[in-house]
């Protein structure tokens, strides 16, 4: 008889409703939020990024896109960082005249009775980080 591995026990916390994880994308391109309140909202984000995240809302708001509106789908933990959740999130304008859609694999962390945009989404979505580096244009 060979031995064989069983599955990995699940984590001791359920899958989070879609509506908590988005509600974290909602806070972040809220104009009204102040950046000092979203800092809670991005993994290891500090004092320093207030900036960076204020101007994710005011570019949504300076571009014609908000107020957004964002789904969740596809809520599986992580594959690579154990506790955390990756979800399909679509973002929506509800502009009219901008229906474009958004749609973006992220990951969640969990942090006290929340969640958090992790540090590495939050980096490709907001350029966090490095504000000094330019950035590229998105492929088309």
């Amino acid at each position: 008889m060979t031995p064989t591995s069983a599955p990995a026990p699940p984590p001791p916390i359920s899958l989070p409703a879609p509506e908590l994880l988005t509600g974290v994308l909602h806070q972040l391109a809220d104009t009204s939020v102040p950046g000092a309140q979203k800092v809670g909202l991005v993994e290891g984000a500090t004092a320093d990024e207030v900036g960076q995240l204020d101007k994710f809302a005011k570019a949504m708001v300076d571009n014609g896109y908000a107020p957004l509106a964002f789904t969740a789908s596809e809520i599986t933990w992580s594959d690579t960082m154990a506790g955390n959740v990756t979800a399909d999130i679509t973002a929506r304008s509800e502009n009219p005249a901008k229906p474009e859609t958004f749609t973006f694999p992220m990951e969640f962390k969990p942090s006290v009775g929340n969640w958090q945009l992790s540090r590495k989404t939050a980096d490709l979505l907001l350029a966090l980080g490095d504000a000094a580096r330019p950035t590229a244009a998105p492929p088309r």
